[in-house]
């Protein structure tokens, strides 16, 4: 019965897109008051082929000055994962949390050099507690992670 042992396994990471837009440079760059940052992430699962899953993790990361942009940046770390013979009711944390904690330190990377090779101090991404995110996800009624 080997045909039905549970599987997982990581099939590929990768960068699926990132972007850096300095919109008010350079004039933006010679003032002296801190601007603010605001980040936001996203998780999304979709099937790549029969028990393959492809799972993003997205980082929205913009810092301003009044209302002017210093920079915008945009990153999606993928994964490719086999997950086959889980119970069905395992999926949606694998897939919720599992996955996206091993994607997760990629994109951290990514984010911050993108940052840093745009001319300006890295921004580090904290740690983040996917087992929270799925469940306030799953207290609020939205399945994104589990689709």
């Amino acid at each position: 019965m080997a045909d039905q042992d549970p599987v997982f396994q990581i099939q590929r990471i990768y960068l699926k897109e990132a972007s850096l837009e300095q919109p008010n440079s350079p004039a933006i760059l010679l003032e002296q008051e801190q601007p603010s940052v605001d980040i936001q992430l996203g998780v999304e699962a979709s099937p790549a082929a029969d028990g393959v899953y492809e799972i993003t993790v997205t980082a929205t990361v913009q810092t301003k000055i009044k209302d002017k942009t210093v920079f915008l940046v945009e990153a999606k770390q993928a994964g490719i994962f086999e997950i086959r013979n889980l119970p069905q009711e395992q999926m949606g944390p694998i897939m919720g949390i599992a996955c996206p904690q091993i994607v997760y330190p990629y994109l951290r990377g990514n984010v911050a050099d993108l940052i840093q090779r745009g001319g300006f101090p890295p921004v580090h991404l904290a740690e983040i507690n996917f087992q929270a995110m799925y469940e306030q996800q799953q207290a609020a009624g939205t399945n994104g992670a589990t689709q």
